[in-house]
């Protein structure tokens, strides 16, 4: 184990605790305790995964987030607040984050869910190839080995869970799914998440595969049901 962590936290108590707990654990931390200084790190380097708190000098957490999905995409995200309200959650799983921890928060279940989100990642990259190891819909091509999604020769950048929910998708078309059975086949039994995240992460994809994200012909909607794939006719 010899993962490097981003931690991003203005409060030197849980910082302190932070490290304690994920340095024990074997990963090396370093940590940002200012918004803008976070975004020159990220830019200077590729980290295994952020963890992020939302309300920081400099920039919020929310502008961190937005400043590293445009950068690295695939780079997991854990959002931390203090604010626990639903609205907060989603809007931090609408930006990209692959999971969120109210505070105050049992430093082992944070070290748990770091733990089992990096083994998610290294399962898939040491994974054989698939036995599609390419799914294509009109222009697109989504390539299950690299884990990227082309648009004719451009790369159309997606988060881990946005793969994760379009490659489910075209697996199988024309079949409906409910979001709390997309959230139990994508995200995973052990999420403790809303059905509004899956709600966030298709109106994402909407916007990156539909020619008109407010008319979608491909991610539909089944009222009373949820979402289905299927390729439009030419």
């Amino acid at each position: 184990m010899n993962e490097q962590l981003l931690l991003v936290e203005d409060d030197d108590a849980i910082a302190g605790a932070l490290r304690l707990h994920l340095e024990e654990a074997g990963y090396r931390l370093h940590r940002e305790a200012d918004g803008l200084k976070a975004m020159a790190v990220i830019d200077r380097q590729r980290w295994d995964m952020v963890l992020l708190d939302l309300m920081l000098p400099g920039a919020n957490g929310w502008d961190v987030c937005r400043h590293l999905r445009a950068r690295h995409p695939d780079v997991p995200v854990i959002m931390l607040s203090a604010h626990s309200a639903e609205v907060h959650r989603v809007l931090g799983l609408e930006l990209g984050a692959d999971d969120y921890l109210a505070k105050p928060f049992s430093m082992l279940e944070l070290v748990a869910r770091v733990r089992a989100l990096l083994r998610r990642i290294e399962q898939m990259r040491s994974a054989p190839a698939a036995a599609v190891a390419e799914l294509r819909f009109g222009s697109f091509r989504l390539d299950t080995v690299r884990r990227e999604l082309l648009n004719g020769t451009q790369l159309v950048p997606l988060t881990l869970r946005e793969f994760d929910l379009l490659h489910f998708l075209l697996r199988h078309p024309g079949r409906a799914f409910g979001r709390g059975e997309l959230l139990q086949r994508v995200w995973g039994a052990a999420f403790d998440g809303y059905e509004h995240t899956v709600n966030s992460h298709i109106n994402r994809l909407r916007t990156k595969i539909e020619d008109d994200p407010r008319d979608p012909r491909r991610i539909v909607t089944v009222w009373g049901v949820g979402y289905r794939f299927e390729e439009p006719a030419a």
